[in-house]
């Protein structure tokens, strides 16, 4: 960005007016791109040009035909009731003497095109708008171009965008654009200047290109092309065909076993017995004709690997079309590499969907959903700050995160929150869930952790403690069911329980059905502990001393209340999951005296499940450091290198060249489930750089390192590197036989402490220096037995279906008419209690039965569904 001419954004603009288009408003993912023109004379000389603008919807801007800049999807997402980012650049070299032409081209965006996983339009707004000032210095003086009544729009060629279904563009319009006059945008938002802002982040650029790995014609005639990775953005298509050739591409992540494109692991259901929303990510041309014509959709984006193309009868030629990776420009600052190739590839492919994800904000998955959930950031955001620096890019997300806070201090489940259906067939909000809503506090934390800069807690200590205040009262203000009936009088401890409201709990833990209803109290008390704590510190650093000791005070409560309530005397949990350990080991729920026991309970949990993880969605990043930390580095490569689902190198094995939401992505038929492209369980990037490599911040900032390798006999050497503050800090260690040698390099400003495997301490300022020790033995514990095969056989049962049914026909019964049958219900109630009752049965009433049976199995137990049916069928 060139340096501003005004002290803010609302200052150059503040003679420019807010122009719309006239038309009325056509339907959802149906509508185009508007133009808007305004045409001036020049005949003087100029010193300099700046164009600033921002828009309510995706703009592009072009003088004289040329397009202005190189940054994407402009001016981002934001919270645009409450903040909204102005873009400027320096157009000089682009005016010319005589008539010039300035034109704006303005499409739905996130402002009020489909978003999230429901498509839900009209987030900010029915009515896209523009605004812009063109500053030409001369020697004269400055004259100024800016959007008023004077200026003329009409729909060029782009006839349809949307950033989810995709962009059609009709060549044969080209310069023959209908101009009317523009209509004002007055209302309160565009009145709002308050809301202008610079942006803090990098701008969002095409970064990684990718040429087809092959490219595969169909017996349909359809054309499929492989470009070998998983990205997020849009392909560039030369070779357009005659006239009125229309050419569809659609965009994807896997072929089915015909080779040919499936979307369909990617549709989501609304709500159980309705049909599936397409993902759409098809963008369509229309040839004119003109040899030189180039289709490159840049109003959309999409997550794909493979792209289908249909319409065009000539072979597609490879040069003829290439695939752009589309993100937010991060700064890359740190590096990885080991001896085992795969480490390596994972830690690629993590990198990989990192970078998908990243485009403007944190995104789940760059296809179905695209959405900021907090709770994926939180579980990243550590590993994000080892790989790229993210200060001004998630200083930005955290802005909005803040913006869409509620007034009770609840965190929303997204951020910005916009994809949020009015009137949802899930009669529940979603927010406010403990590990999601945390982002809150964690994020600001590693922030300052990874960057050393106060001002980010400064800047959020309203949001962190308004969440934790919100948090805290939930504890003390209800109490969970089942809790009542067991204890009908509340224990003291009580108050600090949070076991009341929605929570995702662990979410995603295998083999553990998701409970909607049960009892969330050992996760989200655990976070709220947590929280308090964070927030105690930030506090501490930004000189809050009151604050500090207030918070401080409450995480203490909040922690004896959990070790009350869930930690028995010999280190043993009551809700005994690899996830709970983890989260009482690495939140320091679990008292010194005792985290030998709980972490010898967990290797326990992991030997006894064949060495493999059963942690969810928030405790899986947590896992292996965990493990190191206290004692069983051994174990946690076990794990890392662990061949079987659920593991990491089973997606290697299987092809991904991105983190996969699902550790059964590709299953082992070559099936495809849920998304290619979530970079969550890629949080294990974290144990490769503190752990593999050794480096970690001694201090915030990194004016202190500690380099603290662990070894590994399965691995010869490891390296890695960071590009911190004050300069890149290398660590290398190298084994050969029985010794090892460690390398360690750090710029000026820089003290390390450097952790030999035989124990021996080393502080060392700057330059380069190295030690050789004896290599570590692996431990002579004898590990736990493997009883994951019994387990399995004691799961064994009998068909699900039993030999005969009565009145009821579950191919035909709805769960309704189930529900309202006083028998049945007596049924459903004694067997899965509190399931009748929950606001999600709700969307079901009108689904079958064995529908509805199937849909829950990730929800209700597998022992408990075949009593279900057994009980039912005897009525």
């Amino acid at each position: 960005m060139p340096t501003v001419q005004q002290t803010s954004p609302a200052e150059a603009l503040a003679d420019a007016t807010w122009i719309t288009t006239p038309d009325a408003v056509p339907a959802p993912g149906q509508r185009p791109a508007y133009e808007f023109r305004r045409t001036f004379d020049f005949t003087d000389t100029a010193t300099s040009a700046i164009l600033t603008v921002t828009a309510h919807g995706v703009y592009e801007a072009f003088l004289n035909g040329e397009r202005v800049g190189d940054f994407e999807l402009t001016p981002g997402l934001t919270s645009y009731r409450k903040t909204l980012q102005v873009q400027q650049y320096d157009v000089t070299a682009s005016i010319v003497a005589g008539r010039n032409e300035l034109v704006l081209v303005v499409s739905d965006g996130w402002f009020r095109g489909r978003v999230g996983a429901h498509r839900v339009p009209d987030s900010f707004g029915t009515r896209t708008a523009v605004v812009a000032a063109l500053a030409i210095e001369t020697a004269e003086g400055t004259i100024r171009v800016v959007t008023d009544s004077t200026w003329e729009t009409g729909v060029g060629a782009i006839v349809q965008a949307d950033l989810m279904d995709g962009q059609t563009s009709d060549l044969r319009r080209l310069g023959r654009t209908d101009w009317q006059r523009i209509a004002i945008s007055d209302d309160a938002l565009t009145q709002d200047t308050d809301r202008l802002v610079w942006s803090v982040a990098p701008p969002v650029r095409k970064a990684e290109s990718f040429t087809p790995v092959a490219i595969t014609r169909l017996a349909s005639g359809r054309q499929v092309v492989d470009f070998g990775q998983n990205l997020n953005g849009w392909v560039r298509l030369t070779g357009l065909g005659p006239a009125d050739t229309t050419i569809q591409l659609t965009h994807g992540e896997a072929l089915d076993h015909d080779g040919d494109l499936t979307l369909e692991h990617l549709d989501i259901a609304v709500a159980p017995g309705l049909p599936k929303l397409p993902v759409g990510q098809r963008d369509t041309v229309i040839s004119r004709g003109a040899p030189s014509d180039v289709f490159e959709p840049r109003h959309t984006s999409h997550g794909f690997r493979y792209v289908a193309v249909d319409g065009l009868e000539e072979d597609l030629a490879a040069e003829a079309i290439t695939a752009h990776q589309v993100r937010t420009d991060l700064h890359h600052t740190g590096t990885f590499s080991s001896s085992d190739p795969r480490l390596n590839e994972l830690h690629r492919i993590a990198v990989a969907s990192w970078r998908s994800n990243s485009l403007d904000i944190p995104t789940d998955c760059p296809h179905r959903e695209r959405w900021g959930y907090t709770g994926d950031f939180q579980i990243f955001a550590r590993s994000a700050a080892y790989l790229d620096d993210i200060s001004g890019f998630a200083r930005k997300w955290l802005t909005s995160l803040a913006d869409d806070q509620h007034g009770d201090g609840t965190i929303t489940n997204v951020a910005p929150d916009c994809g949020i259906e009015p009137d949802p067939v899930i009669p529940i909000s979603f927010d406010g869930s403990a590990g999601w809503g945390d982002a809150a506090t964690i994020v600001p934390w590693e922030l300052y952790r990874a960057y050393g800069d106060p001002s980010i807690l400064a800047e959020t200590a309203p949001m962190m403690r308004a969440w934790v205040d919100y948090a805290a009262r939930a504890a003390a203000g209800g109490r969970h069911p089942s809790r009542e009936a067991s204890r009908p009088e509340p224990a003291p401890h009580e108050r600090f329980l949070w076991d009341t409201g929605w929570h995702w709990g662990e979410w995603l833990e295998p083999d553990v059905p998701f409970n909607p209803q049960g009892d969330p109290a050992i996760v989200a008390t655990a976070y709220l502990a947590h929280s308090a704590q964070l927030t105690a510190d930030a506090a501490r650093v930004i000189g809050d001393v009151a604050e500090a000791e207030r918070y401080a005070r409450l995480a203490q409560d909040v922690a004896d209340a959990w070790r009350t309530e869930f930690l028995n005397a010999d280190g043993t949990l009551t809700v005994p999951t690899q996830a709970n350990y983890v989260r009482g080991l690495a939140f320091g729920l679990i008292p010194a005296e005792l985290t030998a026991a709980a972490a010898d309970q967990l290797v326990r949990l992991i030997e006894e499940n064949g060495t493999h993880l059963g942690t969810g969605f928030l405790s899986t990043g947590m896992l292996l450091p965990v493990l190191a930390d206290n004692g069983y580095a051994d174990v946690a490569y076990d794990l890392l290198f662990q061949g079987d689902e659920p593991g990491w190198l089973v997606m290697l094995e299987r092809g991904a060249t991105t983190v996969w939401e699902s550790w059964s992505g590709i299953d082992a038929g070559g099936n495809p489930h849920e998304s290619l492209n979530h970079y969550s369980k890629g949080a294990v990037v974290t144990f490769l750089h503190e752990y593999v490599a050794g480096i970690r911040p001694a201090e915030p900032g990194y004016p202190k390192v500690d380099i603290r390798p662990h070894l590994d006999e399965r691995l010869t050497w490891a390296e890695g590197s960071l590009e911190t503050p004050h300069g890149v800090i290398r660590s290398r260690w190298d084994r050969d036989g029985g010794k090892v040698t460690i390398r360690v390099s750090v710029p000026e400003g820089v003290a390390a402490i450097v952790h030999l495997p035989n124990g021996e301490l080393h502080e060392v300022g700057a330059g380069e220096s190295a030690w050789t020790a004896t290599a570590p033995a692996r431990s002579a514990r004898t590990p736990y037995a493997d009883l994951r095969a019994a387990r399995v056989s004691e799961a064994q049962a009998p068909s699900d279906e039993p030999l005969s049914w009565g009145r009821i026909d579950p191919d035909v019964t709805t769960l309704g008419e189930l529900l309202d049958d006083p028998a049945s219900r007596e049924v459903v109630d004694r067997v899965v209690p509190g399931v009748a009752d929950s606001p999600m049965i709700c969307m079901a009433r009108a689904v079958p039965l064995n529908a509805v049976l199937e849909m829950a199995a990730g929800s209700i137990a597998s022992e408990e569904i075949r009593e279900l049916r057994a009980q039912l069928s005897r009525l």
